[in-house]
């Protein structure tokens, strides 16, 4: 077990409802989940116990837990070939919580095992579950967890969506951002970064691992430099000069750029390209960054390591989790 942990990988990460639990999904179908009030106490003297999860379970055996979501009653585990679903209340209060209900993914053409849910997104007004699985988006109602729309463009596998009033953002190892209109279920816009001079990095790749909107900006990075497009025109506005080797974490977040991916560091930039803080990490690459304001300030940052950092101040890391 000292070895499986050691070699660890965290695709994933969410908080509860309440904000009080941090949950993580690692590459051998494991939850982790920790109890964030006493970690980030900043006078709190820890033991190692404090640092490492109050309990773990398992999802599915020899299946990586890909993506997780965090619903106001559930928490939705991006598994291969399905959605799994378990109650918080069972979480917060069982070793070992049943499942709810799961999904199952519908079996793509010429597909020779069950497709990774690689990303989850959830609208609230219209009680929707967008699955970013394979090449296609499917779109799930939540109610009745039944299939609603499929969403095929693309000619590679995806690893990101992201979503913003009507639009749904989608892209992966076809290098293409489809922005999709929900009203339509079409195509109505794309960005392909690696035919751009400025941020294509063909040593690289064409390949895109994150995306963030918001009404002015698409934010988005891979193999290509991470670049921050105007949504209207779709032309370049900040090309980001930062030391990576890929990007596999970027964010809109409020009046700053959050990102990580193979590198050393994860960064918090501004709009125009200036950065605010380096964080060291000891991941080799960053999969999740996740943060919250309430009822603590946090953000946490995990990758191809055992090891999670806990960031209050989004400066610098207060703390280190591990699985063991």
């Amino acid at each position: 077990m000292l070895t499986k942990d050691f070699y660890n990988t965290i695709l994933s990460q969410t908080f509860s409802p309440c904000g009080n639990y941090l949950v993580v999904g690692d590459i051998y179908g494991e939850l982790s989940i920790f109890h964030l009030s006493k970690i980030v106490e900043a006078e709190a003297l820890l033991s190692k116990d404090d640092l490492t999860p109050k309990n773990r379970f398992t999802v599915k055996g020899d299946y990586q837990v890909n993506s997780l979501l965090t619903l106001p009653n559930h928490l939705l585990v991006g598994g291969v070939g399905e959605i799994f679903a378990y109650c918080w209340k069972a979480i917060k209060t069982t070793k070992k919580p049943q499942l709810a209900w799961s999904i199952e993914i519908p079996e793509q053409k010429d597909d020779i095992g069950k497709t990774d849910v690689v990303a989850l997104q959830f609208d609230e007004d219209k009680n929707l579950i967008y699955a970013a699985c394979g090449d296609n988006v499917y779109i799930f109602h939540l109610e009745t967890r039944k299939l609603l729309k499929t969403l095929s463009n693309h000619t590679d596998y995806l690893h990101c969506i992201t979503k913003f009033g009507n639009d749904l953002l989608s892209s992966g190892e076809d290098g293409t951002v489809n922005i999709w209109d929900l009203r339509t279920y079409k195509v109505s816009n794309k960005i392909e970064p690696h035919v751009n001079e400025s941020v294509a990095r063909p040593e690289l790749g064409k390949w895109i691992g994150a995306l963030s909107a918001n009404e002015d900006y698409v934010l988005c990075g891979g193999g290509p430099r991470l670049s921050l497009w105007h949504y209207r025109f779709l032309s370049t506005s900040t090309v980001f000069p930062l030391d990576d080797k890929g990007i596999h974490v970027a964010e809109i977040y409020k009046e700053k750029i959050l990102a990580g991916g193979i590198s050393k560091l994860f960064y918090q930039m501004s709009f125009v390209g200036e950065i605010v803080s380096e964080i060291p990490v000891s991941a080799v690459t960053t999969y999740s960054a996740i943060h919250q304001d309430e009822p603590f300030k946090v953000l946490s940052l995990a990758g191809s390591s055992s090891k999670i950092a806990i960031c209050s101040n989004f400066l610098y890391k207060n703390q280190q989790l591990s699985l063991s």
